[in-house]
């Protein structure tokens, strides 16, 4: 009997996007680097950015204009910060009203609710100020606890807050981050969010049953009443 639902956040909890458009986007031009240049640079330290070995994105620009022999500017880098820590803020002000009502109807079943997010901490700043926070048990953001999706020990460590088993709990998300087999060699049955992906982009995960809306969960999970 499942008594544990985990959640990833972007694009399962909350989207970052509108039709085909980001809901916010900014520039990080005035740094002096060629867009593409950039987004290389930024792509290939994904790893050390979700596993907390940047601490902040302030250290990723430092590091990214040290790389290119570039002069760092404080104040132009804090600039760039706070943009980011706003586009990132936007997703948090508009939440799904099925997702609200799936966790709440969850929690009114007894049942435990966790959130485990490939994450760095702007990306994350608006969390505890959100509608989601009060339905959450327990939180496992990646650059805390020093670990990513699809490591299983991130899904241990999830299990071990909310203090059930592996296969006591599911885990619901897009599919980023190949989390789904992660969460599913950790022992969870993993359940794959279609409702903020485009049918192509869905279609391309296969093995995992699929949750057109949150409330689907509902009607396909057997879940614990206490």
């Amino acid at each position: 009997m499942i008594k544990a639902v985990f959640f990833d956040l972007y694009e399962t909890l909350i989207t970052e996007w509108d039709g085909n458009k980001k809901k916010a986007v900014y520039s990080t031009d005035e740094l002096g680097l060629d867009p593409k240049v950039f987004k290389n640079e930024w792509d290939s330290r994904r790893e050390l950015r979700m596993n907390g070995t940047f601490p902040d994105y302030a250290s990723v620009l430092r590091d990214i204009l040290n790389s290119h022999g570039m002069s760092i500017d404080p104040d132009l880098i804090e600039k760039v910060h706070q943009k980011r820590v706003w586009a990132k803020k936007i997703p948090f002000q508009d939440v799904k009203p099925e997702v609200l009502e799936l966790l709440q109807t969850l929690k009114e079943r007894g049942m435990k609710v966790g959130l485990i997010s490939n994450c760095a901490p702007e990306e994350v700043s608006s969390w505890s100020r959100s509608k989601l926070e009060e339905y959450f048990d327990a939180v496992v953001f990646s650059y805390e606890v020093k670990v990513a999706k699809p490591s299983p020990e991130i899904y241990h460590i999830g299990c071990k807050k909310l203090g059930v088993k592996p296969e006591e709990a599911i885990f619901i998300g897009d599919g980023g981050s190949n989390e789904l087999v992660g969460a599913a060699e950790a022992g969870l049955k993993a359940y794959h969010a279609t409702w903020f992906l485009p049918v192509d982009f869905s279609n391309k995960i296969q093995g995992f049953p699929k949750l057109r809306s949150p409330l689907d969960l509902l009607n396909r999970v057997e879940l614990a009443h206490y």
